[in-house]
């Protein structure tokens, strides 16, 4: 036997140490936006109980009920991505901050804004390498935005 064990032990160590971070990270939110467990819990649609074992590093949410849990704590999911490791984080821009930081449009507003704004920021940039040039076109395909109908301006 090698070192199985302890290989289990340490990759167990990991997951409860990303399990806490996200649910201490969760519980300084919660507390910022003077929301009680009871009322976020109601808000994000999970069970009290199941909040309370995210919050103390017992449970690791999956991605869906991190987004539940972000909707209910008017963040950006992708702030609870990255903070639970699902995500790495992209370098931060005045532009990209104020998006995430808005209250007043939806996850899926903010997505693609954020999308449109990179894409234009990539297309600008004279220093753009082929193999990210590459990965955008694949991204693209994905996540293709069908140009608007043109109308005709009769006089």
């Amino acid at each position: 036997m090698v070192d199985e064990p302890d290989d289990m032990s340490s990759a167990a160590r990991v997951v409860a140490g990303a399990a806490q971070d996200i649910g201490s990270f969760i519980r300084s939110q919660r507390e910022a936006a003077q929301v009680s467990l009871r009322q976020l819990a109601q808000l994000a649609g999970v069970s009290n109980p199941y909040l309370s074992q995210i919050e103390r590093g017992l449970r690791k949410p999956s991605a869906d009920v991190l987004a539940q849990i972000a909707k209910g704590l008017r963040v950006s999911s992708e702030v609870l991505y990255v903070q639970a490791g699902i995500l790495e984080q992209r370098p931060h821009s005045p532009v990209r901050d104020a998006l995430l930081a808005d209250g007043a449009i939806t996850e899926r507003q903010k997505q693609v804004l954020l999308e449109i704004y990179e894409s234009f920021r990539r297309e600008n940039d004279p220093h753009q390498s082929e193999s990210a040039d590459q990965a955008d076109a694949s991204d693209e395909e994905e996540h293709e935005i069908a140009d608007p109908p043109r109308q005709e301006i009769r006089e």
